[in-house]
């Protein structure tokens, strides 16, 4: 049985813009795409962000019911530009799964 919706967490205005920058972009790429046949999205997050504050901020944005979540964060990469050498910034994305019958519209009519 699922639990109602407690947005006790958005009370305060400091919380809930905390809760909505946890989310920073959607992802576009080719694999992100072949995931939205299986309802399934992806979205750029903040690195502190866990997986309830991700679900909670997804639900009270969008307004969808979400089964699941994955999260992945990318390793460094090193990188080589002239003689200079670092790292590549490091991100993490979360891979979204919604329930039958909910979308979540990427690409509005302009």
């Amino acid at each position: 049985m699922r639990q109602t919706k407690d947005y006790t967490l958005f009370t305060d205005l400091r919380t809930t813009l905390t809760f909505i920058n946890a989310i920073k972009y959607p992802v576009i790429s080719d694999k992100a795409t072949r995931l939205l046949e299986g309802n399934k999205y992806t979205f750029m997050v903040d690195r502190k962000a866990n997986k309830p504050m991700i679900k909670n901020a997804i639900e009270f944005i969008f307004d969808v019911n979400i089964i699941k979540i994955n999260t992945l964060t990318q390793p460094n990469k090193k990188r080589t530009v002239g003689r200079f050498s670092g790292y590549k910034s490091r991100y993490k994305k979360a891979i979204v799964t919604l329930k039958d019958g909910d979308s979540i519209n990427l690409f509005p009519d302009i």
